[in-house]
């Protein structure tokens, strides 16, 4: 379904692999929160498999033949955090310095990091893979997406909703060890987890390459 912006393929990793990744990540109490970790890649468990050939393979399909892995970052659900997701596009990246050039903007700072929300020709040149350590059914507060968005360019808040509104959204049930594959642009959601048990995903970004442009190059976190 990549033509859709997402697609599903289920058993990419082990179930072992899945408890040896999902140990790490718990002992591991850098930029972590309640509601999960952001920029991973300097984790050295989280990296390698950011270069496994397995996912590799992936995102270069989807990008057309070359595939870097910039950010990752942990989302886990669970019932000491437990939290809605409003409909939405990613829109912001991580970049090594400030560009000079109106299409990005505005600027934040995140743990340290320095954000622009970027234009659509550089979104359009990113995916990302997330991996679920555990498995996402309906009711423990899956991806919802409306497929076929990531063509219509950047919306604004109100086109997202109303897009929303009038759309029926797909449920992303997948596996443990499964990778939805998906565009920033994908205008997606998630509800809350009715259950107690975590759900984990690990959403690793790539990009066609890291100089987006020659004075505009991601930064790897």
């Amino acid at each position: 379904m990549a033509d859709q912006g997402y697609w599903i393929l289920e058993n990419v990793v082990s179930h072992g692999e899945c408890d040896a990744l999902a140990m790490t990540l718990a002992a591991d109490t850098n930029a972590r929160g309640r509601a999960g970790a952001r920029h991973l890649m300097a984790t050295r468990e989280v990296r390698e498999l950011a270069y496994d050939p397995r996912l590799l393979h992936l995102a270069a399909e989807a990008l057309g033949g070359r595939a870097v892995p910039y950010r990752a970052t942990l989302f886990e659900k669970s019932a000491r955090a437990n939290w809605l997701v409003v409909w939405h596009q990613d829109t912001a990246l991580p970049l090594a310095g400030k560009v000079a050039s109106d299409e990005w903007g505005p600027w934040s700072i995140k743990a340290g990091v320095l954000y622009a929300h970027a234009p659509g020709w550089a979104l359009n040149r990113i995916v990302a893979l997330r991996l679920h350590l555990d498995a996402a059914t309906r009711d423990n507060g899956p991806l919802r997406v409306v497929p076929g968005t990531h063509r219509m360019g950047i919306l604004t808040d109100d086109e997202v909703f109303a897009l929303a509104r009038r759309t029926e959204p797909v449920h992303c049930a997948v596996g443990r060890g499964g990778i939805l594959a998906m565009r920033p642009l994908l205008v997606h959601s998630s509800s809350k987890s009715r259950l107690d048990l975590p759900r984990r995903v690990l959403h690793i970004e790539y990009a066609d390459t890291l100089d987006l442009a020659h004075d505009t190059r991601l930064a790897v976190v």
